[in-house]
């Protein structure tokens, strides 16, 4: 019975996961890969690589950022399921 009472808990905690990550961060994340995209072109065709290498390296530390504490949920979540 014990058991099974933690198994819901943890079930109904992984559905507040899911409901806390929003569809905001993919449409953040499309943003910047649109806007750097049109920029690394623009940067590259005016002959200037190593700017449009920097910019893509920025937008990919920026969008590791916003991803890193969802990446940190999700496997603090797999501990929480697995120590059961």
């Amino acid at each position: 019975m014990r058991y099974r009472l933690n198994l819901y808990v943890i079930c109904k905690l992984m559905k507040g996961m899911v409901i806390k990550m929003e569809v905001n961060i993919i449409f953040k994340i499309a943003a910047v890969g649109i806007l750097i995209t049109i920029l690394g072109q623009v940067l590259k065709h005016s002959g200037r690589d190593e700017h449009a290498f920097l910019i893509s390296l920025a937008g990919l530390i920026l969008v590791l950022s916003w991803i890193v504490p969802y990446i940190y949920d999700l496997f603090d979540m797999i501990q929480m399921l697995f120590r059961l």
